[in-house]
């Protein structure tokens, strides 16, 4: 194996705890009464449907920030807000926020350790500006950004997961993805990568039922990326 390759959108980063402040943050500037934790989940919530469009050929290959300003216009309106009413500054400003989300206390550390003996970076669905900037603010010590923009495809399309390997020029079973959703996992394994289940149990907030543990038999499983880099080491 020469690469870890690693999902982002909760399993680096704690994508509710960024998007519940900075949806908070426009709450209090428009005086508006948001469920701060609510919102989140439902613009989340948008986020695997809007791709399926795209991945069944139905529409043009467009952005996750696309998508994400798309989702933000339907979540507004599910709010009882009209999303005419915003300046577009105001929503291009708080869609970005998915630009600029916390990395998980383990993710640097981890990932930095990982690097002294694999190729890392992120296997995502973000486009490639979005987790530029998302590493900048957190420092994500990132080998390479291959973002979908570039790969054309959203996971689980089977070309998201191989793409890599082709920018890499080795064999997809090089490729370890480490990532905190099963269903992830399961697209990796499907496309012949070795795969490594993180645990994310505060991801989704209070109540979370989903991908608490490894429902597979996946290559590692592990508590943190600092956990993952120490059995990877062992």
């Amino acid at each position: 194996m020469r690469a870890v390759l690693f999902d982002v959108f909760g399993t680096v980063v704690d994508w509710r705890a960024g998007i519940c402040a900075a949806v908070r943050e426009f709450a209090v500037r428009h005086g508006l009464d948001l469920d701060a934790g609510a919102f989140a989940d439902a613009w989340r919530a948008r986020y695997v449907p809007s791709m399926r469009t795209v991945r069944a050929g139905e529409r043009a290959f467009v952005s996750l920030d696309v998508l994400h300003r798309e989702n933000l216009d339907e979540v507004l309106t599910a709010s009882g807000l009209d999303p005419a009413a915003f300046a577009p500054d105001e929503l291009a400003d708080l869609n970005r926020a998915w630009h600029f989300l916390p990395a998980w206390p383990d993710s640097v550390a981890g990932i930095a350790a990982i690097k002294r003996g694999y190729i890392v970076g992120p296997l995502s669905n973000g486009n490639t500006s979005l987790l530029l900037d998302m590493a900048k603010l957190a420092g994500l010590p990132w080998d390479l950004i291959l973002g979908s923009d570039l790969t054309r495809a959203y996971k689980p399309d089977p070309a998201a997961y191989r793409a890599p390997a082709q920018f890499l020029g080795i064999d997809p079973a090089e490729i370890m993805l480490a990532a905190a959703h099963n269903a992830d996992l399961a697209g990796a394994r499907s496309a012949g990568l070795a795969t490594a289940f993180i645990a994310r149990p505060d991801e989704g907030g209070p109540g979370k039922a989903a991908d608490l543990a490894p429902a597979s038999d996946w290559d590692l499983a592990a508590t943190s990326v600092t956990d993952l880099a120490r059995q990877l080491d062992s």
